[in-house]
């Protein structure tokens, strides 16, 4: 596989052709500055890092700088993105999990929204091709790793945990899609909550936007499989923010929690 790198001060950007999902990645890295400390850096991989990589760069490069007051340790960040020119149709395919048949809500049933259900695909892509290459590209530890996406890529971070926890360390949602497919994600939670392993521990956290309406219901519900399994689940309402404003606003609070659940 040949991969074309531009590096930038700190960050490399590159092209990563996928031949588990028949498509080629926008990757985008920022590694701090300094020593690496003992075992490699805590690492979060980033979906829609096109549009998320900046701010999460940011956080992580501001705050981790008075980590004893910000809880925001160092770490590489990993931005997973798609092409300009089909980003929103590959979104879907994407973020999604194969299903016999799709119910749309009545918002959408007049979208062209492109093929769904290569989540199982994109999963492979990122377990086998991507991780093995920042593995052994970037000094990462293996043991601190997180998964954060935004809508329909929340819920394919929560997608992960339901179906491969051992994956990654610490899963983070913000505005997840639970309401996909007739709410899809909550009957995987019920299948996971059932089969939980005791070891199972505190590493999901759930935002969404004070302003989200049944978002918020959706996430509450979402909340309650798990509780009464007693998997606690990281939650918060952000005040007056909507869909758009909540990653931004948001951000440093998901980056803490997720620093604080891999803490040796």
């Amino acid at each position: 596989m040949e991969v074309t790198k531009l590096v930038l001060s700190h960050c490399d950007h590159f092209q990563f052709p996928s031949q588990k999902a028949s498509y080629t990645y926008d990757i985008r890295v920022y590694v701090p500055e300094g020593e690496v400390p003992t075992g490699g850096y805590p690492v979060f991989y980033v979906l829609d890092g096109c549009s998320y990589f900046q701010i999460a760069r940011d956080v992580v490069h501001l705050q981790s700088r008075n980590a004893p007051r910000t809880h925001v340790d160092k770490a590489i960040i990993i931005g997973i993105g798609h092409q300009e020119s089909d980003t929103t149709k590959r979104r879907f395919y994407d973020f999604t999990a194969p299903a016999d048949e799709y119910i749309y809500p009545p918002r959408l049933q007049d979208s062209e929204l492109g093929p769904h259900g290569g989540a199982v695909d994109f999963l492979a892509f990122i377990e086998q091709e991507l991780m093995p290459y920042v593995q052994q590209h970037y000094p990462i530890h293996s043991s601190k790793q997180s998964l954060y996406g935004h809508s329909l890529g929340g819920y394919f971070s929560l997608w992960v945990k339901f179906t491969r926890s051992e994956l990654f360390q610490t899963y983070l949602a913000v505005s997840p899609s639970v309401w996909w497919n007739n709410h899809e994600l909550i009957r995987y939670a019920e299948q996971f909550a059932a089969n939980m392993m005791p070891s199972e521990h505190n590493n999901i956290m759930i935002t969404v936007g004070e302003d989200e309406g049944f978002m918020i219901e959706d996430a509450d519900k979402l909340r309650e499989v798990l509780q009464k399994c007693h998997l606690t689940v990281g939650a918060y309402v952000a005040p007056k923010e909507n869909h758009a404003s909540v990653v931004s606003t948001t951000m440093s609070r998901m980056f803490r929690f997720g620093c604080a659940s891999v803490k040796e």
